[in-house]
């Protein structure tokens, strides 16, 4: 399973990268607001310095609506790094976009879906990607992963090479039970990857072997 991490933060990013299991990056306009990344030229500046931190995979999104600008927008973006991966919302246009780009050689990742319906339309019009947002739906009082488990026998029964891209994590466990579903793709904060290496018995293990270690060293003196 792959693992890109939710963020347009950068120091987040060279972490994850620095830890030896990240696969890409998934950014939105909320994320680049919130890192204070503004203006067309700032927006664009922060995709290539992403870039240059990760192997490949950055999903870069539109920010139009309409087939047309969707279209040109999703090719500027493709043409600033081989690496990007450009992220269409679930909207009629959308989907006749993705076919567009798709047909260009240029890999996208299909985003806000919330119903196998969805998925399906996504994966029958190329797209590289479906983003399904678990925690979202979770929030509504719907179980995000049974989604994952639809999209998933859905495209196994028919061989779409679409993969799903689970997003909207909300913790270790949704890390887990993807993982468990066959999502190919989980896209999570930082602390809910870093939340894997955590385990209680792991501690008092190594506090265990570290104590047991100094009383042997001074033993033998």
């Amino acid at each position: 399973m792959k693992f890109f991490i939710d963020t347009a933060n950068l120091d987040q990013i060279k972490e994850a990268q620095d830890l030896g299991v990240l696969d890409g990056v998934t950014t939105n306009p909320t994320l680049m607001a919130k890192e204070g990344i503004t203006g067309e030229a700032n927006v664009t500046a922060h995709y290539q310095a992403i870039c240059d931190i990760v192997d490949d995979n950055v999903s870069a999104e539109v920010i139009s609506t309409t087939y047309d600008e969707m279209i040109k927008e999703g090719e500027a973006l493709a043409k600033l790094n081989p690496k990007i991966v450009v992220k269409i919302p679930m909207i009629k246009d959308g989907v006749k976009a993705i076919k567009y780009l798709t047909s260009k050689g240029i890999r996208t990742n299909c985003t806000l879906i919330f119903s196998a319906g969805q998925a399906l339309l996504a994966a029958k019009a190329g797209a590289s990607y479906v983003s399904p947002f678990l925690g979202r739906l979770d929030d509504i009082g719907n179980d995000g992963l049974n989604l994952i488990e639809d999209i998933r026998l859905i495209f196994d029964n028919y061989e779409y090479p679409t993969e799903i891209l689970a997003a909207s994590i909300r913790s270790p466990l949704h890390i887990i039970n993807c993982a468990k579903l066959g999502a190919d793709v989980i896209t999570s904060p930082l602390s809910a990857i870093v939340g894997l290496l955590k385990h209680p018995l792991t501690d008092n293990g190594l506090a265990q072997f570290l104590a047991d270690h100094e009383k042997a060293a001074k033993a033998a003196l």
